[in-house]
């Protein structure tokens, strides 16, 4: 069931999936998400984990409170240092972060920067701005302003607007391009598993490579055929599979 928690003057949206005092699976979304975007990925998890999970959404995303627009290219690294008031605030003391685009790249930030996490759970990660991934999200821009890509937002966010310019307003800034989370993975000491599709067309095997290489704990890679930017939709047996094994070291 759907309810809100209020941090730092935002009204943010967030289920909870099972119970138990044991370390927490803590969903962050991509950057078009939002709570109901996960679709039924949350509770499968929890369920065949036996962990409890906590999924919200975003201010600006879902039946969040909207943000200040425009949003500064810095913005991944504002939500990364709200995460621990989040956490603070839904009583988890032990998160287990499982991070689709965005929201993989907000895990990254948080536990580079001293957050504590169990693991990283990192599906199609962004550490740097490839220009492939750009032209996907030019792409995207012309689907909502001449497209029907409006109208599908409209279905999971009170405020789509808010939720696609405050993206899409961000990686299209000429300063992202400079924007570049490879100093911070030497900090990281969790274990992580990264998750991509083959056909992702926002990010290629190039971010991978450099949290693999760059990351100062044990990082796992599982690569997907068939597969473009959101291996939980396109590939959800495998990826629910892979979870379960990488919890299990945890």
């Amino acid at each position: 069931m759907t309810a809100f928690l209020e941090v730092d003057g935002q009204r943010l949206e967030y289920e909870r999936h099972g119970a138990g005092t044991a370390a927490t699976l803590v969903f962050l979304h991509e950057g078009l998400g939002s709570v109901g975007l996960w679709r039924d990925f949350p509770r499968r998890l929890s369920e065949a984990t036996s962990l409890p999970a906590f999924v919200y959404s975003r201010a600006g995303y879902g039946k969040s409170s909207p943000p200040a627009l425009p949003r500064p290219v810095r913005y991944m690294h504002d939500e990364a240092a709200l995460l621990s008031n989040i956490l603070q605030s839904a009583g988890i003391a032990d998160p287990i972060l499982i991070g689709h685009s965005d929201g993989a790249s907000i895990a990254l930030i948080y536990a580079g920067t001293g957050g504590a996490a169990r693991g990283l759970i990192l599906e199609a990660p962004h550490v740097f701005a490839e220009e492939a991934g750009l032209r996907s999200i030019e792409k995207a821009r012309d689907a909502y302003t001449n497209g029907h890509l409006q109208t599908r937002l409209a279905r999971w966010h009170e405020n789509p607007d808010a939720a696609f310019w405050g993206w899409n307003g961000a990686w299209l800034h000429p300063d992202f391009r400079a924007w570049n989370l490879e100093g911070l993975l030497p900090a990281i000491r969790a274990r992580v598993l990264l998750v991509q599709g083959k056909d992702d067309e926002y990010g290629s095997t190039a971010q991978l490579d450099a949290i693999a290489a760059r990351a100062g704990g044990p990082v796992e890679t599982l690569l997907l055929d068939r597969c473009g930017h959101a291996p939980h939709k396109d590939r959800p047996d495998e990826v629910l599979a892979a979870i379960c094994a990488f919890i299990e070291k945890l």
